[in-house]
């Protein structure tokens, strides 16, 4: 697709956190994902030289390593267009650790007991 029919693509505008492989780079760096789409993505990648064109993989929660390629460089800010579409909905979606029960939750209990362990009717 070309820069211009990119523009009208759905986006999500979020905040979250994406480890980012330089194509020949063995280290993966931390970057913040601004928003996200079934054919790319925009990050913060403060302190890193990129240019048009880099290859890398980035890795993203729920659907992991996605490679794609730098389509653009504005300052500390980059557009990443993916090799093959993906689903935003899963990268934001709950991860296995917020589908765990809450702590705070109460578990469910049978009517209540007067003192003398009758249970209360309601009329």
């Amino acid at each position: 697709m070309s820069s211009l029919d990119t523009r009208d693509v759905a986006r999500d505008s979020l905040f979250l956190f994406a480890e980012l492989t330089l194509e020949g780079q063995p280290d993966a760096v931390r970057v913040k994902v601004r928003n996200l789409s079934a054919g790319g993505m925009m990050a913060d990648a403060r302190g890193l030289e990129m240019s048009r064109g880099d290859r890398v993989s980035v890795e993203l929660r729920a659907v992991g390593s996605v490679k794609g390629s730098v389509a653009w460089v504005q300052g500390a800010r980059i557009g990443i267009a993916f090799d093959c579409t993906i689903d935003p909905k899963e990268v934001r979606g709950p991860t296995a650790a917020d589908a765990a029960p809450r702590r705070y939750a109460r578990s469910v209990t049978s009517a209540p007991l007067y003192s003398s362990g009758h249970p209360v009717r309601s009329i």
